[in-house]
């Protein structure tokens, strides 16, 4: 009964740290992204496939993180990370822009986070 307890607990823990330093990748590229185009001439058209492509990098990068001391289930658990993530994100963009609604846009960002949390899942998994 412990180890199941202690495994449940890692992987919640995994989870959190995965999705933490999804955020903090995303932070820091997002950063770079907006310096790059306010001192460059790059289109503001480039804006909403560059926010695709940080974003499934940064879940790329926080589930294979998180999921290198798992032995199993990466796939499960970076499709979590992935899920949890764009939902967190999800809500925070809604609020800002007080829309709530789904557009395509949107369900191409969840199903690309999704996916992209389970091949950084087993990644991770596979990495030792």
């Amino acid at each position: 009964m412990e180890k199941v307890e202690k495994y449940s607990t890692n992987r919640l823990v995994n989870i959190l740290s995965g999705i933490l330093f999804s955020f903090g990748i995303t932070m820091i590229l997002f950063l770079i992204f907006g310096i790059v185009l306010s001192y460059t001439s790059i289109s503001e058209d480039t804006i909403n496939p560059v926010i695709i492509v940080i974003t499934g990098i940064s879940i790329l990068i926080g589930a294979s993180v998180s999921c290198i001391k798992l032995e199993k289930n990466g796939l499960i658990t970076g499709g979590i990370i992935g899920i949890i993530y764009i939902g967190i994100l999800y809500v925070i963009s809604s609020m800002l822009n007080n829309n709530f609604g789904l557009n395509t846009y949107s369900i191409v960002m969840i199903i690309a986070s999704c996916i992209t949390g389970m091949i950084g899942g087993v990644i991770g998994v596979n990495l030792k």
